[in-house]
């Protein structure tokens, strides 16, 4: 159960979000991502940790660090004064860290080619864009002590490590959930199909116009996912490397879903406002945006169903024209320690990238990571850039451009 203190945060956190933001209609965009217990997947072992280690100053650092990241990612106490892991990183080492929230992975690739910021927090679906675009650079691994504590799972993901070369650092992960009201499910759904084939649900009445998608690109891999299960004869194995008949699959699918869909979700505290007050009652979603919702005392649950989910694992990448390099390299070491990768999860309901965050923070508590779906890596398949590599010596995937040409036509209908 989730202490009186995170309780009170995250009510904290919808006000400001709710004051800052309004509620976007039609199809919009945003991103970052939800958990529901499923039954225990393997769990990589906790990597041995050395006592933490103080990050020293940077002789002659530059000063200041600037970093792109996804609002709520980087807290310095401002919305709650439990929630800081920035001043005593200024303090210690003499870099100020200035930071410019972006919405999407789209506005995240555009800041970064616009340059002069140093850091990036970019989910799969923008990292390897990043590192094919040569907009960050390979990181020096030998320069922050602890990326050995790092997940083995995540060491070299294959969304940020190309040819053996690592371009970041990983920070935290979660899976895409399927949210749900439990006023109309009064048993957890089993399947996606409630969110992509016309049906009547538990309550009687039909779907149609009650639930929702995501407005990204990327979404095609979960209607992959799918069809992986359900059409075997596609032949899918990958949701991120599809064939031209595999693609057309998943297009088919979702034009199935936009005649029961009316709003494609972009902005997390939209989705928010969607299911209070707009008759939504079942859309993949964040397990940010359900942690709210309950603790709004809202009707709200979330599952991992039958065939798996997509999910975000999310990787702090430098810039290949870094103003600040140094400050840089001491941000990247202060992220993966434990108390901070802990505290960052259990603000934003998501997963630490080193094992003993798990354990290493008070506010996110003994089964803070249990409650974010910690246990649910295995049945992910995380967010990463199509390209036409298919991963298995051919090279006829269709490629990130075409899925958003296909999805942008879908969205516009």
């Amino acid at each position: 159960m989730k202490s009186n203190l995170k309780v009170f945060h995250l009510m904290a956190l919808l006000v400001v979000f709710s004051l800052a933001l309004s509620a976007c209609g039609g199809a919009t965009a945003t991103q970052a991502p939800a958990a529901t217990q499923a039954p225990a997947a393997t769990q990589a072992p906790a990597a041995t940790q050395a006592p933490a280690a103080t990050v020293a100053p940077a002789t002659g650092n530059e000063g200041e660090v600037d970093i792109v990241d996804w609002p709520g990612y980087i807290e310095r106490g401002a919305n709650d004064p439990a929630y800081d892991w920035v001043t005593g990183f200024e303090k210690q080492t003499g870099c100020k860290v200035n930071v410019k929230d972006a919405a999407t992975s789209d506005e995240m690739v555009q800041l970064m080619n616009s340059g002069g910021f140093d850091l990036v927090t970019a989910s799969g679906d923008a990292s390897l864009r990043l590192i094919y675009g040569k907009s960050v650079q390979e990181i020096d691994v030998t320069k922050i002590p602890s990326y050995s504590t790092v997940d083995s799972r995540l060491q070299n993901a294959p969304w940020h490590t190309v040819a053996g070369k690592h371009y970041g650092v990983s920070y935290q992960w979660g899976p895409n959930v399927l949210m749900y009201n439990t006023n109309v499910f009064t048993t957890a759904p089993t399947s996606w199909d409630v969110v992509f084939k016309e049906m009547n649900l538990p309550d009687g009445k039909s779907n149609k116009d009650r639930v929702q998608g995501y407005v990204g690109p990327i979404y095609i891999a979960d209607a992959a996912l799918y069809l992986k299960a359900h059409n075997p004869e596609l032949g899918i194995t990958d949701p991120y490397e599809l064939t031209d008949a595999q693609f057309k699959a998943a297009i088919d699918l979702l034009k199935e879903q936009r005649k029961i869909a009316p709003k494609y979700w972009g902005d997390a505290t939209s989705q928010i406002t969607d299911f209070k007050s707009e008759g939504f009652v079942a859309a993949p979603s964040w397990p940010y945006q359900v942690n709210l919702l309950q603790a709004d005392k809202q009707p709200i649950a979330s599952t991992i169903p039958t065939e798996g989910s997509t999910g975000w694992a999310d990787t702090t990448m430098m810039s290949s024209k870094a103003p600040h390099p140094q400050c840089a390299y001491l941000w990247l070491e202060h992220s993966l320690d434990p108390k901070v990768q802990g505290d960052v999860a259990a603000w934003f309901g998501s997963n630490p990238a080193v094992p003993a965050g798990c354990t290493s923070s008070d506010l996110l508590g003994a089964e803070g990571c249990k409650t974010n779906g910690y246990e649910n890596f295995d049945k992910i398949a995380f967010w990463k850039t199509p390209i036409a590599d298919c991963g298995n010596g051919q090279s006829s995937c269709v490629t990130y451009d075409r899925w958003t040409e296909e999805f942008t036509a879908i969205v516009g209908q």
